[in-house]
């Protein structure tokens, strides 16, 4: 079990990595030994002591993210070198970041390639959709696993095989806490967040929108409808990354959704 976010149940059967085809099949993601890069299920011993404890335990967890740092350093130099730019697409489940990428890959098309790396936990749903718009996507199932990593974003990468200068989506799995601390070697990171969740999220997951390049507020045109705080979310937001880029969006409305786009034209 990883001593980080305590993902990674023994007996959860590991990670799958799926290419979706118009006749699928399934890739078992035997030869990445479970995926991912922290030791989830590996049986990683480390004695430990009566005081020391729970330094042990931090000094587990520094090993590793540090290794996962190592290996999102080499995803990042792989795909600058080629000119990928990989967005890290991040938020709880819910707040529409598949039907953010519908939009998005049918909106910019002409302009650049689009690829997507899909994360969850367990089904194809989201991939099936994506494949949908005839883009090329990749399915990573993490099992108990709460959160992509490096290890995982490489495997993913080489089965995507994205083109030089294209964009690689990367939609992880459905969390605020644990997808914030694992480095993909992500030229972007990008926090959404729905009018439908409640207006203190920032506060409550401080992480997750503290290190964000952009935050989009979706949903937008559900305001009439729910008791939300936009200016409240706003400066809780502004409190933790003062100068945040924050756009307010509706991806089913098409509401900023040209922001938005224009945002990766510079990527």
């Amino acid at each position: 079990m990883c001593s980080t976010c305590g993902c990674g149940q023994p007996g959860d059967g590991g990670t799958r990595l799926t290419v979706v085809h118009d006749h699928h099949h399934d890739h078992d993601d035997a030869g990445h030994g479970h995926g991912h890069g922290h030791g989830h299920g590996h049986g990683v011993e480390v004695e430990l002591e009566a005081d020391p404890a729970q330094t042990r335990t931090v000094l587990l967890e520094q090993e590793i993210l540090a290794k996962n740092d190592g290996l999102a350093a080499a995803n990042r130099h792989r795909l600058q070198e080629r000119g990928i730019a990989a967005i890290n697409l991040m938020s709880s489940p819910g707040s529409g970041k598949t039907t953010l990428l519908e939009h998005t890959i049918a909106a910019i098309g002409s302009r650049r390639q689009a690829l997507v790396i899909e994360g969850d936990q367990e089904t194809l749903y989201d991939a099936e959709r994506i494949r949908a718009t005839g883009t090329k996507v990749v399915q990573i199932n993490t099992g108990a696993g709460c959160h992509l990593d490096a290890q995982m974003m490489s495997a993913g990468l080489a089965e995507l095989a994205p083109p030089d200068g294209s964009l690689v989506f990367v939609e992880n799995v459905g969390n605020l806490v644990c997808p914030a601390l694992f480095d993909l070697g992500e030229a972007a990171r990008v926090v959404i967040i729905s009018v439908t969740e409640g207006a203190d999220k920032p506060a409550k997951y401080p992480y997750m929108f503290r290190t964000a390049d952009l935050v989009l507020l979706n949903k937008i045109d559900l305001l009439p409808y729910v008791d939300f705080d936009v200016d409240l979310c706003l400066r809780l937001i502004g409190q933790l990354k003062p100068g945040a880029r924050i756009l307010q969006v509706s991806a089913t409305k098409g509401t900023g959704m040209d922001a938005w786009y224009d945002w990766l034209d510079q990527l």
